[in-house]
């Protein structure tokens, strides 16, 4: 699975304020993502975020 560093991921569940929507902000055996409802930043493992998400969107340029 390719994902990149500013790609916009939709993921399975929610988060608690309501979104779906993550921005990457890095990339690795683990990554770092950003809520785009709230800002929220987590780090989640490279296989734990490839099962969960559910579309990969470009960043808008």
């Amino acid at each position: 699975m390719e994902i990149n560093v500013g790609d916009i991921l939709k993921l399975k569940k929610q988060h608690p304020c309501g979104s779906r929507e993550w921005e990457v902000l890095r990339s690795g055996a683990d990554f770092r993502l950003k809520c785009l409802g709230c800002g929220h930043q987590i780090m989640i493992a490279r296989r734990l975020l490839e099962k969960n998400v559910k579309e990969i969107r470009e960043p808008e340029a």
